[in-house]
């Protein structure tokens, strides 16, 4: 068994409204609560790192997915989105929602098509970061498959 062992350090000055800072690997930023739960919002905040966690994992398991299956592409995008409900003052985070776009050569088959809907579904169930908040918050998928212009 191989364990990778990631490290992160935070320094929080102030208090609910205040700025920190956290540092892992390549991630530096500032850190706030969004304006949406009313604080200040300067740089970024847990749910949209969460969002960026999820989204990028998914994204890197789908490519290395059709890599395996020799699946070409000619692109990959995804938009996602979290969301997070606030009720009688509990914050919880809901559900997120991605929307990954594959653009297939133009020559593609039926098959290819079929192929790469299923490796969209599988890279989720395969991704870590959505293994780990299964049960917690809801992974939703709403996938287009496209062929790129002759």
């Amino acid at each position: 068994m191989a364990e990778h062992i990631f490290h992160l350090s935070a320094n929080w000055p102030g208090l609910r409204n205040g700025v920190g800072e956290i540092k892992a690997g390549n991630l530096e930023t500032r850190v706030s609560i969004p304006p949406e739960m009313d604080g200040p919002g300067i740089g970024t905040n847990p749910d949209e790192m969460l969002l960026g966690a999820a989204a990028t994992c998914y994204i890197i398991t789908l490519a290395a997915m059709m890599e395996r299956s020799q699946l070409d592409k000619v692109g990959l995008t995804m938009e996602s989105e979290g969301i997070v409900d606030v009720t009688d003052g509990v914050i919880t985070y809901k559900k997120i929602i991605h929307r990954p776009r594959i653009i297939l050569r133009a020559d593609a088959s039926e098959r290819d098509e079929q192929l790469a809907l299923k490796l969209a579904a599988k890279a989720e169930a395969s991704c870590m970061i959505s293994r780990a908040i299964q049960g917690n918050v809801d992974i939703e998928l709403d996938p287009t498959i496209a062929k790129a212009d002759s």
